[in-house]
């Protein structure tokens, strides 16, 4: 039986990284998230080796067929293949949700590290800016940011990229207040570290864990919006198989054939509840991780 001290030392010694990732794999909700996202990636990924069929390849002697051996999810009002255009359809949705995620957390980041760490007149013009961005709903904002673009899978990603630029902003700022002050910072500053490689090489390391907590939730409501913007026509434009623009062709169609809209509608659901039970995970095992430092501190 290992005593308190034994057992602090072992914590201490264990890599942060590794610690988090096996708290992470002992959370149910999370370990559940990371399965279905999992499965959800290798299945559009092994897509060429699902099905032999042609996304966008019409068939009309064969549309509205129900679901059956030939055809797993039917077919659509073309003729079209819906587990094929299921398949290269989750390619599109997830790529689109990664794709914008990484936009917003990059620039978010960038002028959060700005606005934390140089403070005063930057700090007041970059927050100035981001309350005026927070004065619309995140979808509202897309929604007039590719407009303005015009339609478009791209212009999709970008839109939702910037509409999540101030939540990454907000973490990052507020991560980097508390952590400028700490003494290897100042310590760093002492020894003639140019200010880019404070942010860059000691401050940001050790704010990573809420940016990554933010943007794997982040994913799940990118994803959502991506598809919500092609089921109003504005992303992914026809023939591409994607999973809102076929959720919109779908909708007239839902009587005579309800498998055009809910495979996809399924699809999107199961991706955003997977993302989501990973996000919490992980977020749960951060607010650990951050209470367990405190105490071992103190």
């Amino acid at each position: 039986m290992t005593t308190r001290a034994e057992d602090f030392s072992s914590r201490a010694l264990e890599w942060p990284a590794a610690r988090t990732i096996r708290r992470l794999l002992g959370h149910r909700g999370a370990l559940a998230g990371l399965g279905m996202v999992c499965f959800l990636v290798l299945l559009v990924l092994l897509a060429p080796l699902l099905t032999p069929l042609d996304p966008t390849k019409v068939n009309p002697s064969s549309a509205l067929q129900p679901p059956s051996l030939q055809h797993p999810m039917g077919t659509d009002n073309l003729g079209r293949d819906v587990w094929t255009r299921f398949l290269y359809g989750g390619r599109i949705s997830l790529r689109v949700g990664l794709i914008a995620v990484a936009i917003g957390a990059g620039a978010g980041t960038g002028l959060g590290l700005l606005s934390g760490f140089y403070g005063r007149w930057v700090d007041a013009a970059l927050s100035w800016f981001i309350e005026i961005m927070l004065a619309f709903p995140g979808l509202l904002l897309a929604l007039v940011i590719v407009t303005i673009l015009g339609p478009g899978l791209a212009n999709v990603m970008v839109a939702v990229g910037i509409a999540f630029i101030p939540s990454f902003m907000r973490v990052a700022r507020g991560s980097v207040l508390a952590m400028r002050e700490q003494a290897f910072v100042e310590a760093a500053a002492a020894l003639g570290s140019s200010d880019l490689r404070i942010m860059f090489l000691h401050i940001l390391p050790n704010i990573l864990r809420p940016l990554l907590v933010l943007a794997t939730l982040g994913t799940g409501t990118a994803i959502l919006e991506g598809a919500a913007l092609s089921f109003l026509g504005l992303g992914a434009q026809p023939p591409s198989p994607e999973w809102g623009a076929m959720l919109n062709a779908g909708q007239s169609f839902i009587r005579q054939g309800w498998w055009v809209a809910v495979f996809p509608g399924l699809g999107i659901f199961l991706a955003v509840l997977a993302i989501n039970l990973l996000g919490d995970g992980l977020s749960d095992v951060v607010s650990r991780e951050a209470s367990l430092q405190i105490k071992e501190t103190g």
